[in-house]
């Protein structure tokens, strides 16, 4: 495993190397990280501990999220390129062609099964070939029920089931699972890979690595690890003001998502959707996520979801 950092000074990445790996100057050889090039302040490094590792908290504390972040003799230290084991899993779901449109569950807390399930149904009847949860809201089994009840079979429901009693809803019948994994661990998408569902994660809670000022990660590298992870549905920002991604960070985590969906979302609707696709420069295995814009449409969510669908 190999990953690439911009530091400053660059003579501290041999530092970053021994601290991530033995830890001690005098570590056994075969596992400690090395500096094997420095151009400017890039500076790439090996780990050969990492080669072959599948573990998610292992890679992260060991190379992404590492104690190199708490050290207060680097001015800055960024991740911004990694090769990764090729043994982590995958997407068990690879993205269909095309373009597709998913809809948020909306308002985010409040709203009994009953009142749920009837949203999911003029979400879907707009054209939404996936409804999910808020963040904010973890679902529960009579949520769950009602909402599989209310929309047609071909439409995913994505369960939020960050902190919740995941095998409960499976029985309750979700056919996709939403996780915040950046706030549950980024090792809770391994753990739901056993249900057989497709999984849709979240990015909340990633900014805090991907803005975090002179100690951070790039956004390519935080998008790659959640599709290699597991994840079918990954999110990659929007070319929105909604959003703090730029346009080239927006692009780079749809490829960086692929063969996974690449999900984009925030402050997206019909009336942005075509200069979405046109900015994104691809118009397969992308999905456009309505949120908010869809509940502003004058015609109702329905037509929100449906007018989406149309412009595109």
């Amino acid at each position: 495993m190999r990953a690439v950092f911009e530091v400053r000074p660059p003579a501290w990445g041999e530092t970053l190397a021994i601290l991530q790996s033995v830890s001690l100057p005098h570590g056994p050889e075969s596992v400690r990280a090395r500096v094997v090039e420095v151009t400017g302040e890039r500076v790439t490094i090996d780990f050969p501990a990492l080669d072959g590792e599948t573990s998610a908290e292992q890679l992260l504390s060991a190379c992404v999220a590492g104690e190199w972040a708490d050290r207060g003799d680097v001015d800055s230290c960024r991740l911004v390129e990694v090769e990764w084991p090729r043994e982590l899993p995958g997407p068990g779901f690879p993205a269909q062609p095309g373009v597709s449109v998913g809809a948020i569950v909306k308002p985010a807390l409040g709203l009994t099964p009953d009142e749920a399930a009837a949203v999911a149904a003029e979400l879907a009847a707009g054209g939404a070939v996936l409804v999910k949860d808020d963040e904010l809201q973890r679902s529960s089994p009579e949520r769950v029920r009602a909402i599989q009840a209310a929309i047609p079979e071909h439409v995913l429901y994505a369960a939020n089931v960050t902190g919740g009693d995941v095998a409960a809803i499976v029985d309750a019948g979700a056919h996709a699972l939403m996780v915040n994994a950046f706030i549950a661990g980024l090792g809770s998408i391994a753990r739901l890979r056993p249900y057989g569902l497709p999984i849709f994660v979240h990015r909340v809670g990633s900014a805090f690595l991907r803005r975090g000022g002179p100690v951070s990660v790039s956004a390519r590298v935080l998008a790659e690890l959640t599709r290699l992870l597991g994840a079918d549905y990954v999110q990659v920002g929007s070319f929105s003001p909604r959003t703090f991604d730029t346009d080239d960070e927006v692009r780079a985590q749809i490829a960086a998502a692929r063969p996974a969906t690449a999900v984009i979302g925030g402050g997206v609707g019909a009336d942005n959707a075509v200069e979405q696709l046109e900015r994104a420069g691809t118009r397969d295995g992308v999905m456009l996520l309505l949120g908010s814009a869809a509940y502003a449409h004058p015609g109702g969510v329905k037509a929100g979801v449906a007018a989406t669908v149309d412009a595109i």
